[in-house]
């Protein structure tokens, strides 16, 4: 049997786990680069143009802005728990100990299978980009190959973890800031003839389809923005979580609000909101992707090679972190008797590899059903984990409510937070609402094109697999809601 892992609580100066425990050794560098490399990616360098098509460009600007607050909102939550419990599970733990340990968990369980499949769409994603260069080659061996990589990359240990998503994320910056350098410069005609504010101006701009346009885009956005909660489950593994965890998390929004923000008003300036190569945008031409645009009209030689290159480490980032993220949650799902004990081995370098194993797994097993018939087993899939990341989001507010109704009950003073989340309550209940909102949505676009009610439906299907897990959790174990009087705060 193996031997349970040591939980490190909050202190003054945490200790290094001990050979028992996971290992603390992400550095401030590391969860910085990690939630800023989980929120960039294809949605910023392919899936972007279509929103400008969509809603204009002071649409899909007014849209991005909004939910960029909306996860500022969450991580600020994320945050105050995290630093004040950095614990391997991050918010499956913490509902578990604040809202019940059903909802723990549901949200667990959750998180695990979205980004487990979230590993297959990225093995199949890779295999689409590496077309670009060589299309004889068939898919099945880049998907073998970068699987490989992820899961060797992730058994190494947490520290080769950190420095690969580090390097990858750096990659995506500095593609993003010499986006916005040579953007900005071609827009004030350093570079060029300044193109003015005619894209902004034209009969419909710079709101196209008005209202209706922002809220289409506002779901494109939610999914863009999905990553950035990966510093919760880097928590448990991170160096002094008291103080790099409120350094990288007073960052991280600003940076990538910056990003979007600023390329979506880059691109709406030098790429008319009706150019139809923004709509036809995708990973299997990347040569029409605004970033490549752009880059072309600046004069950068091989634009499209090397966006397809960005775009290549977006993706081994993705699925890198993907790997590592639902690896800790289900290591952490074991220790709490919620998924079988034998998942809690720990390799020599602390890495919890039995259940790094199994969700390679499963994460292979998705990819392969994409190759199956037609594919509709792993469409299936997807579907059901659309909605997981905003399901996640909704549950990390809702525990932080919870989590200071504890602190409240038990006569805490926020002193005793290494970090506090702004304009709580108000911050944490329009988060919340607003993550509601998004997922209730759902329904919106499919409605409006005539969609079947069946597809409209289906949409919502990763909503009853979160309430079936929450609430038949709650029927067999018969396991009572936490009273916030008695919650297991961690600080005796």
């Amino acid at each position: 049997m193996p031997t349970p892992t040591a939980r490190t609580e909050p202190s003054a100066t945490p200790e290094p786990a001990s050979a028992e425990g996971l290992r603390r050794s992400l550095r401030s560098r590391h969860l910085t680069m990690i939630s800023i490399g989980g929120a960039i990616g294809t949605g910023l360098f392919v899936a972007s143009g279509a929103t400008i098509s969509q809603a204009g460009p002071g649409g899909a600007l007014v849209a991005y802005a909004a939910i960029g607050i909306m996860v500022w909102l969450i991580m600020q939550s994320l945050g105050e728990m995290a630093a004040y419990l950095p614990v391997a599970g991050s918010f499956g733990e913490y509902g578990t100990r604040f809202v019940s340990p059903s909802f723990g968990f549901a949200i667990g369980w959750n998180y695990w299978f979205n980004w487990a499949i979230t590993v297959a769409a990225e093995l199949v994603a890779a295999a689409l980009v590496m077309k670009y260069w060589l299309p004889e080659v068939p898919s099945i061996v880049w998907s073998g190959l970068f699987l490989l990589v992820l899961f060797g990359i992730n058994a190494l240990s947490t520290r080769a973890y950190g420095e690969s998503e580090f390097w990858f994320a750096t990659i995506k910056v500095v593609a993003v800031v010499a986006f916005l350098v040579l953007g900005t410069a071609m827009i004030v005609g350093i570079m060029g003839e300044a193109p003015g504010t005619g894209n902004w101006t034209g009969d419909e701009a710079p709101f196209v389809g008005g209202g209706e346009g922002i809220l289409l885009v506002l779901l494109v956005a939610g999914y863009s923005f999905q990553g950035t909660e990966l510093i919760g489950t880097a928590a448990g593994e991170a160096e002094r979580p008291q103080t790099t965890i409120p350094r990288a998390i007073r960052t991280i929004f600003w940076r990538i609000l910056l990003f979007y923000v600023g390329a979506i008003a880059v691109i709406g300036f030098l790429i008319p909101y009706t150019d139809p190569n923004l709509l036809n945008t995708s990973e299997e031409n990347v040569s029409i992707s605004p970033f490549t645009l752009v880059f072309e009209r600046a004069g950068v030689l091989g634009a499209a090679s090397v966006m397809n290159a960005v775009i290549l480490t977006s993706v081994l980032s993705a699925g890198t972190s993907g790997l590592y993220s639902s690896t800790r949650m289900l290591f952490a799902l074991a220790e709490h008797g919620h998924a079988p004990r034998f998942l809690m081995r720990l390799s020599r370098h602390q890495v919890p590899l039995n259940a790094l194993m199994a969700t390679t797994l499963v994460g292979l097993a998705g990819f392969l059903t994409s190759l199956v018939g037609d594919g509709r087993a792993y469409e299936l899939l997807l579907t059901v984990s659309a909605l997981a990341g905003f399901i996640t989001w909704a549950g990390i507010s809702w525990c932080h409510w919870k989590f200071r109704g504890a602190l409240r009950a038990q006569g805490r003073p926020l002193s005793e937070l290494p970090y506090r989340a702004r304009f709580f309550p108000a911050g944490t209940v329009i988060a919340l609402v607003a993550c509601v909102a998004i997922i209730v949505g759902q329904a919106y676009g499919p409605a409006t094109s005539g969609s079947s009610t069946g597809d409209i439906l289906m949409s919502y299907a990763g909503v009853p697999v979160f309430f079936a897990l929450w609430w038949g959790h709650k029927l067999v174990t018969r396991a009572p809601g936490v009273d916030p009087a008695t919650a297991e705060l961690g600080r005796d």
